[in-house]
């Protein structure tokens, strides 16, 4: 992670609203926005973030505004809460940067019909068979193995597939986004290293950031919006924080090494190489969007998998079925991928291609992409914060529409560098900080802790409040770990 600090403009123009003007450097298209308050601003201009929010203003058919969330930081070519939408019609580019590497990361939320009571005396054990259960950790396979052409077959159809091979229900499928599954998914695009790397995966958690939690609603701030989600004070609730593993990893280097002529064979200049992109309608841009469409559906699967295996474990341990805990899916959301959606430009109503790299859809109440039951109050929006703290489950509402192309951040964002971290945490027990707070923690290194310790990450709570004073999502319900799994 660069550590030089961000030196070039930055103008406030709002409440939590700062520009980087298009005219700082001849190329950029439009301004870049970013969401944050007097205190996260610093945190900002600590790195190269605010520069690669200048960069993406460069990309070819980018329309309002290059923008960024207040969990930003510094990615791969785009910056982590970095959002960018951009018109075909414009002659607008696909950037697998703007998707990043682990395609359709995302998160989810479970919830039961279990009070603090209940668990508090078993999380021990709850947590020890949650490790035990689920795989965590870098590769590591599980118990779910795919063939090739089965895993062509859920790349295709998403988590209905695994309705049909008794892994999922109506439910499930309702309360994802998109209802898991992006159309025009091109399993055969997908490469054949990509197939054999995620032949056991679907169902396994990874490392780095993804975890599984246990987690107690600690306070509720929109009662009507908590009444829609099913949420109450001291409910026992379930995170789920995963991607599309290696296979999506994959998809996205095989997809750079493709593009990497593209940007001389069709006169794109861009800042940075790791911008690599492809207009929409060329083959390289098809190509890519119809693999990368399989990838996210493929991540759907995975976190359908692990939420079935958290079900189970749930079984097991208070010996009752999942469905007489009423362990229901709230909702699913991605927050790196790119979709086609319509969107007011100008006055006018267009299709473009929105990228989110660490974002966050929130569509606001009356969208007719949300399910039902949520559609009068409003997509719910899953924001995990650090293993210590807190997470939040908010609401969207329409400024987004207006601002951000129907977009949130995705979760507290890094403050530390992984290799910062671990160096902060020579000589510590980050398990026994944690369990003397009152959070169980099981991983399967010192590392893998030391590198996500809270201190590791900004403060969640401030992330949320700018999102909800900006008017782009609502905060309904503060979560609170008790108990987390982690590779």
């Amino acid at each position: 992670m660069p550590q030089a600090a961000y030196t070039g403009p930055l103008e406030r123009v709002g409440d939590c609203l700062w520009k980087i003007p298009k005219s700082y450097r001849s190329g950029m298209r439009v301004d870049g926005l970013i969401y944050a308050d007097d205190q996260l601003i610093e945190s900002v201009k600590s790195d190269q973030a605010a520069e690669q929010v200048a960069n993406v203003a460069f990309l070819p058919g980018i329309q309002k505004a290059s923008l960024a969330m207040p969990d930003i930081h510094w990615g791969y070519g785009f910056p982590i809460g970095g959002v960018a939408a951009t018109d075909p019609a414009e002659g607008g580019v696909i950037s697998p940067g703007g998707v990043g590497y682990d395609i359709n990361c995302g998160v989810r939320l479970v919830r039961t019909n279990l009070t603090a009571a209940d668990v508090r005396p078993r999380i021990k054990t709850l947590i020890d068979e949650l490790f035990r259960h689920v795989p965590t950790g870098v590769g590591r396979g599980g118990q779910h193995r795919f063939s090739p052409s089965d895993l062509r077959r859920l790349m295709a159809a998403g988590p209905r597939l695994l309705g049909e091979w008794g892994f999922a229900d109506e439910a499930d499928i309702e309360c994802t986004e998109a209802r898991g599954l992006l159309a025009g998914a091109e399993p055969d695009r997908v490469s054949e290293r990509a197939l054999q790397r995620g032949e056991d995966q679907c169902g396994t958690l990874g490392a780095g950031n993804h975890f599984l939690e246990v987690e107690l609603v600690d306070s509720i701030h929109y009662p009507d919006a908590a009444a829609a989600f099913g949420l109450r004070e001291d409910q026992v609730c379930v995170l789920i924080h995963s991607g599309s593993r290696g296979l999506g990893y994959q998809v996205c280097d095989d997809a750079l090494r493709e593009l990497r002529q593209a940007p001389e064979k069709y006169h794109i200049e861009l800042p940075d190489r790791q911008l690599v992109c492809a207009p929409i309608d060329s083959p390289e841009g098809q190509s890519y969007l119809g693999a990368m469409r399989a990838a996210a559906n493929f991540a759907w699967c995975n976190r359908q998998l692990l939420m079935w295996q958290a079900r189970e474990c749930f079984a097991k341990v208070f010996g009752r079925t999942w469905q007489e805990l009423e362990m229901t899916l709230v909702y699913d959301v991605a927050h790196n991928i790119a979709k086609l959606e319509e969107h007011q430009v100008d006055g006018r109503a267009k299709p473009v291609w929105v990228h989110r790299k660490g974002a966050t859809r929130c569509f606001p109440a009356g969208h007719p992409e949300l399910p039902a039951q949520y559609r009068g109050v409003g997509q719910p929006v899953i924001i995990p914060g650090d293993m210590g703290r807190a997470s939040w489950v908010l609401v969207g509402q329409p400024g987004s529409m207006e601002h951000t192309f129907g977009t949130c951040c995705h979760g507290a964002g890094r403050l530390l560098s992984r290799t910062a971290a671990s160096k902060l945490a020579q000589g510590r027990r980050i398990d026994e900080e944690l369990e003397r707070q009152g959070v169980v923690a099981r991983a399967q290194s010192w590392k893998g802790l030391a590198e996500e310790q809270p201190a590791a990450y900004k403060d969640v709570d401030l992330v949320v409040e700018v999102v909800h004073r900006a008017g782009l999502a609502s905060k309904v319900a503060r979560l609170r770990p008790i108990g987390v799994i982690k590779g």
